[in-house]
């Protein structure tokens, strides 16, 4: 089918997609909910975190309708549930029958007699962690958070376990965008994007690397809607051709929608090799360079180390670039010649740039290539980390950090009244070899899907299974669920879309979403069951039976939430005066160093940092087998949320009611004596040897020679735990050596 005969992302599409996740039953409540999302006085979507304009008018996306569709869930996994069915027997089932069995609706405990969970009181599941956790050493526990957690919750946790004397906090951001943080706070001070939504409506060229908005942040795809309408060059760089960035039809636009019109995104479409991009990054510079389009007086006046760029970007050959990057020289001059033109660019980028084992510093190249043209600090122009999950940004903010600052906890402990811990603690990956050599003992999840997310899936499952306890707050039956422990609790807690009021007062939490800014989000539909907590309640009960003596009043913090963003506002900078700032229209923007030319790395200025061409992965471990190695990437699939899957389709891609595809060259299907639709085994191959999946229907797709695709978390057994960004430790995900093997 030709690009122009292909159906546009968003449109009729969206809406139709939308009305068949809904439950029939559950329509009413559906419609009210999504008339509520992203609005004053409304509930933030608990899907991504890319920002809203303040004066939004409903704000459709159709993933984050799924993600509230799916927390409306009626249906309710309670005790006569659990009852029914042994753990051994639900960790048969996929991952999409397990989301399908309803919400979680009272707090459960494993029975290893019966295999199965039985009802526990609150106050007493309370008590068994505290049990736990005292028993062991501080340096024994490990203490999970996903980015769906609001700062109020984050800051109270990181605020137990520190009180408790651990800073072992593996959390989602190890997983993701760990490189972002640490490549820009080494380059410019500051570990977050420097962009907001008006930067957008004044930049002359987007580049996005290594990232699908139509999937994983739609509402995304109408700010490049605007942009592309007014002219500005909006230029992908992906080794997959994804439809979803090809054409947009905005369903909230009426006129659009009527005559089935629809606005053209890409206006220029780059497809490099897996892992390409620093490459790519680099031959930006070398065009800048040998055009003399750098710009020297901001170079002067706010950067260091210009000279050692220049030296060894020069020093690179054009060919080197060619191969590294995986596009022919037409096409890298052709990209170049864009970014000459352009006299305000926005570099964004998602996890096809931070799951490489040198994420950082590609990162680090692609601001040297922003710096090099003072493209910070002006309009249109700057740093755009795109995050997913909704406040995987504001946890971070909240001290979820194992490796927190000292400024941040000097001034905790002085708000506190303690003396925090100094030591790193463990992220994601150390997590998971801590746990399996037993040097882990107490696991405790604040969301997420632990075992599903993370890499060399069947280590991070006897990780699970050797500890004394694990515990879970969650809304859904997960994966991680049915690895317990020795003992083993799921606690169910309120939705982002639900009330949450305590001595009948209703109650608010805050988000950051991926551009600083910080607002206010409060549920509106009903509890799915009585017996459901807070966030902040569970982790308050958890701390007030485990802490002797604790200087912290947790219940009386849980009572009013505004008495936890007073004591934010004394720890945290930009939070100043945080409840009454929060609750203008929009929220606050926090502000960003950068963005002001406020260098706050140690020498005062932004830091060009050198980085030579690295060693193709899949070269170096062919020597270790005779088979013919690709390079795969982990992707989602358009029904899917991180590890939460919607259903089984990928409308995009053109898969239905499947999951085990595996996307591939035709050429390269052809060239392995292969065809399309033979089913496959996949094989990755490390230095500790190989790990398989089985079962993989080969489809055809746009993607370069030698690349491939499938989606996670069925192929996450594939990632090897020590196979990571060398320095931020985030798993490799996107470019994993690999063999086939036909059935």
């Amino acid at each position: 089918m030709s690009e122009s005969k292909t159906p546009p992302s968003g449109g009729w599409g969206a809406l139709k997609a939308t009305l068949a996740s809904i439950q029939p039953a559950n329509a009413a409540r559906a419609v009210i909910a999504l008339a509520n999302a992203n609005q004053p006085g409304g509930f933030d979507c608990p899907g991504c975190a890319w920002p809203d304009k303040p004066d939004t008018r409903i704000n459709f996306c159709e993933n984050g309708a799924k993600a509230i569709n799916h927390e409306l869930d009626r249906r309710l996994a309670d005790a006569a549930f659990f009852a029914r069915h042994t753990v051994t027997e639900m960790l048969g089932w996929d991952d999409y029958t397990l989301e399908q069995q309803g919400r979680l609706a009272e707090p459960m405990r494993y029975d290893a007699a019966s295999d199965k969970y039985l009802p526990i009181a609150w106050e007493w599941a309370f008590a068994l962690v505290g049990e736990h956790l005292r028993a062991v050493s501080p340096d024994e526990a490990h203490f999970y958070t996903s980015g769906r957690t609001g700062n109020e919750t984050a800051f109270l946790y990181q605020l137990f376990v520190r009180l408790y004397g651990s800073n072992h906090f593996p959390d989602c951001s190890n997983m993701c965008h760990e490189p972002s943080g640490r490549a820009l706070t080494a380059s410019i001070g500051v570990g977050k994007g420097t962009v907001t939504l008006d930067d957008f409506e004044h930049a002359s060229a987007i580049f996005l690397f290594g990232q699908n908005p139509a999937t994983n942040h739609p509402r995304m795809l109408g700010t490049l809607r605007e942009a592309a309408k007014r002219g500005c060059q909006i230029v992908v760089i992906n080794p997959l051709r994804e439809a979803g960035l090809l054409r947009f039809q905005d369903p909230q636009q009426p006129l659009e929608m009527l005559t089935n019109d629809a606005t053209t995104i890409a206006s220029h479409y780059f497809q490099p090799k897996l892992g390409g991009d620093l490459a790519i990054g680099k031959a930006l510079i070398k065009a800048v360079l040998e055009a003399g389009a750098h710009d020297e007086a901001f170079i002067e006046a706010h950067t260091d180390g210009f000279t050692a760029l220049a030296e060894d970007v020069l020093a690179t050959g054009w060919d080197a670039l060619v191969e590294a990057s995986g596009l022919a020289r037409e096409q890298l001059d052709a990209l170049c010649a864009l970014y000459l033109a352009s006299d305000a660019s926005i570099f964004t980028w998602g996890m096809g740039i931070t799951q490489h084992r040198h994420a950082v510093a590609t990162i680090q190249m692609l601001v040297n290539a922003l710096l090099v043209k003072g493209n910070l600090g002006k309009p249109g122009a700057g740093a755009c980390p795109v995050r997913g999950h909704s406040n995987v940004q504001g946890d971070r903010t909240m001290g979820i950090n194992e490796r927190p600052s000292t400024a941040f906890l000097d001034q905790l402990g002085k708000a506190a009244g303690f003396t925090p811990p100094s030591d790193h603690g463990r992220n994601v990956v150390e997590t998971i070899a801590a746990m399996e050599d037993g040097r882990g003992k107490v696991f405790i999840a604040l969301g997420g899907n632990f075992a599903a997310a993370t890499p060399d899936t069947p280590r991070t499952w006897a990780g699970l299974r050797r500890q004394n306890l694990t515990v879970h707050i969650t809304t859904k039956l997960n994966r991680s669920h049915l690895l317990p422990g020795r003992d083993a609790l799921i606690l169910p807690c309120l939705s982002r879309t639900e009330n949450d009021e305590t001595a009948g007062r209703a109650q608010q939490i805050t988000v950051e979403d991926s551009m600083s800014m910080v607002h206010l989000t409060r549920g509106v539909k009903p509890p799915a069951s009585p017996h459901l907590l807070s966030e902040p309640a569970i982790v308050a009960g958890i701390a007030r039976a485990t802490l002797a003596n604790s200087p912290v009043d947790f219940d009386g913090l849980v009572a009013d939430y505004d008495r936890i963003r007073d004591l934010i506002a004394q720890v945290v900078p930009g939070f100043q005066d945080f409840n009454a700032r929060v609750r203008s229209p929009g929220g606050f923007y926090l502000g960003n160093s950068a963005r002001e030319l406020r260098w706050t790395t140690v020498a005062g200025k932004a830091q060009f940092k050198v980085h030579a061409l690295q060693p193709d992965v899949i070269a170096e471990m062919q020597a270790l087998t005779p088979n013919k190695l690709l390079a795969l990437a982990t992707v989602r699939s358009h029904d899917q949320y991180n590890t939460t899957i919607y259903a089984l389709n990928d409308r995009y891609r053109g898969i239905r009611n499947e999951r085990r595809v595996l996307f591939a060259n035709a050429a390269d299907i052809a060239a392995l004596g292969l065809v399309a639709d033979q089913r496959v085994d996949i094989v990755s191959v490390w230095t500790d040897g190989e790990r398989r999946v089985e079962d993989f229907r080969l489809q055809p797709h746009d993607i370069p020679r030698g690349c491939l695709a499938a989606y996670f978390p069925e192929t996450n057994p594939l990632v090897p735990l020590d196979y990571h960004d060398v320095e931020a430790m985030t798993p490799a995900s996107k470019a994993i050596p690999v063999y086939l093997l036909g059935k």
